[in-house]
């Protein structure tokens, strides 16, 4: 049997799913788009059920890829269609519920958020609004878990509804007018503390000193939490994995197969062996960061802050060719840039995928990158950090303005809907993390896997050292660094605060490990990443983006250097 979850954006829907569901859940795109649904299993009417959370929808009536997806499914038809409704805004959510009405199907409707909907003097007769659509109706708060028996009782029970039609939006939207006098009463009330804070979130005035602050503090406990982690729980298992499956591989294999499948080197950053580094990459390093951060960014999802973020930076968007949205592939690229890339699904067109893979990638650094920036060049003070992401911002900002104009593709606009404030339930943030981290791990250890046998190869055949040779004239040239930094920038392939932390015992001045830190951060992602921007953008798309990235790493580091020359 199938279920689906219809709604708005941001009224429940996975809240709910996740009540419903166990830890069998499956996320996927839906076949030939880059829409996301969810799927899960649930007991009904004493079977096995198949439960679909559709993407949140306005309208049936398709004007963006999201609706056309939600359409789609709906197509394919349902036992049950459950209806997550936002009690706070009855008659926008109504319009979708009038079409859902018209498809015939058994439907019962969640009346969601029920309890801030009391809280904000609003009052709505149930069994009225149950009478006027002609389907079971539940109040639910799908945080607490209220409501949710009675939901799946009126699931098990409902019936299709009768014929319903309409012949213009104009008469369907009278009709909620109807509704919505004869069922709901709004009573007057002053603004509580939460949601005046909801106002000031909003304000730019107010609102950006707030998301720096978030932002600050929510990047300080993920880079905590994942060194420590690091520290005391990877790096000890690895160790004794590392020499376990060694001692194992070299028992039974020498020569090529030993080197592809272990390397050559005891280190596990530098033996670019498959069941090695390619391993301790995913698990070892990122892992560590990723868990802390998918559990802060849910708790800032189910908070409702983050639409306020993307609503504050929209303007700023536009300018690069994206739009408010395309802050959430951004901030998942502050903790890592693989999920980051992931992420950029998302978003519309090939255009504001190309463009938002590109600028993260490049523009902005992943946590483990940031504290090595910090490390190396905190001690000659904040001017120098500031002058690294400083010049990163103007490029995240002059990239995207240049790529904006030369890429005709149309960008399009999306209608974001901002939450009231509501306190996240913990067991829906842990399956929310699960389900990232489930994904990065079946998607990107595969191809990370890929990158660390080409990186065995490129060493193996003695290509890496001869690259790193060849470029000591630009480096040392033009980039005004020591020759060895050469080495330190291949390295970086690998991993990018590795490659940081290769230029600590080469002694060079801070400016000279400002230009180094810039440089680094922009000629080129991380394997891991590399191999994922192929999955989402392909070889043309990932090429195009490596050459525009290497050119501007070019300019940019030797106007640093003259720059800075100049300055200090």
């Amino acid at each position: 049997m199938k279920i689906l979850l219809m709604g708005n954006p941001n009224v429940g829907k996975s809240v709910i799913f996740s009540r419903l569901t166990g830890a069998d859940i499956l996320s996927a795109n839906y076949p030939g788009s880059t829409v996301q649904f969810t799927e899960g299993y649930m007991s009904f009417r004493g079977e096995k059920a198949i439960l679909v959370d559709a993407p949140g929808v306005y309208s049936l009536e398709p004007s963006s890829k999201a609706e056309e997806v939600a359409r789609q499914i709906l197509d394919q038809g349902a036992d049950v269609v459950v209806n997550v409704v936002d009690s706070t805004n009855l008659e926008r959510n109504l319009n979708l519920t009038l079409q859902l009405l018209e498809r015939g199907l058994p439907m019962v409707m969640a009346l969601n958020i029920w309890d801030v909907a009391v809280k904000r003097g609003i009052a709505i007769d149930v069994q009225a609004l149950s009478r006027e659509l002609g389907v079971p109706v539940i109040p639910t708060v799908a945080v607490s878990g209220q409501g949710i028996r009675d939901l799946v009782r009126a699931m098990e029970e409902t019936q299709p509804p009768g014929t319903v039609g309409f012949q213009s939006s104009d008469q369907r939207w009278a009709r909620i007018g109807e509704i919505a006098e004869r069922v709901q009463k709004v009573e007057h009330r002053h603004y509580s503390l939460l949601e005046r804070l909801e106002e000031l979130s909003i304000q730019p005035l107010t609102g950006v000193p707030l998301a720096l602050l978030v932002l600050f503090m929510s990047f300080s406990l993920v880079i905590d939490i994942g060194e420590f982690l690091i520290a005391h729980v990877t790096d000890p298992a690895f160790s004794v994995y590392s020499r376990a499956v060694t001692g194992l591989v070299e028992g039974y294999s020498t020569g090529l197969a030993r080197d592809i499948l272990v390397g050559r080197s005891p280190e596990l950053l530098k033996s670019f062996g498959i069941l090695t580094t390619g391993l301790y990459i995913p698990l070892g390093i990122v892992l560590p960061f990723l868990l802390p951060y998918y559990l802060v960014l849910g708790f800032l999802e189910d908070l409702g802050y983050l639409p306020r973020i993307s609503v504050l930076l929209d303007a700023l968007m536009h300018r690069v060719g994206l739009h408010g949205a395309a802050i959430f592939p951004c901030v998942l690229g502050m903790g890592c840039s693989v999920p980051g890339v992931m992420a950029v699904s998302i978003l519309e067109s090939p255009k504001q995928r190309f463009i938002a893979a590109t600028l993260l990638t490049m523009a902005i650094p992943c946590a483990s990158q940031t504290a090595m920036v910090f490390g190396i060049l905190g001690p000659y003070g904040l001017r120098y950090i500031a002058i690294v992401y400083l010049t990163l911002a103007l490029v995240f900002m002059g990239s995207g303005i240049v790529m904006h104009r030369f890429i005709r593709e149309e960008s399009p606009e999306i209608f974001l809907e901002i939450p009231p404030y509501r306190m996240p339930d913990l067991r829906s943030s842990l399956k929310k993390a699960y389900i990232r981290l489930r994904a990065f791990l079946y998607e990107a250890v595969p191809y990370i896997g890929v990158g660390m046998l080409i990186m065995n190869l490129f060493e193996i055949s003695g290509l890496m050292a001869w690259t790193g040779e060849a470029l000591r004239p630009l480096v040392s040239g033009i980039l005004g660094l020591p020759s060895d930094a050469a080495a330190a920038l291949m390295i970086g392939f690998l991993r990018k605060d590795m490659g940081i932390g290769m230029f600590v015992p080469m002694n060079m001045t801070p400016e000279q490990l400002t230009i180094a830190s810039v440089v680094l951060a922009l000629y080129f992602p991380c394997v891991a990443t590399f191999m994922v921007m192929l999955k989402e953008l392909g070889w043309s798309g990932t090429l195009a983006s490596v050459g525009l990235r290497l050119v501007v790493a070019l300019v940019v580091g030797s106007a640093l250097n003259v720059l800075l020359a100049w300055t200090f």
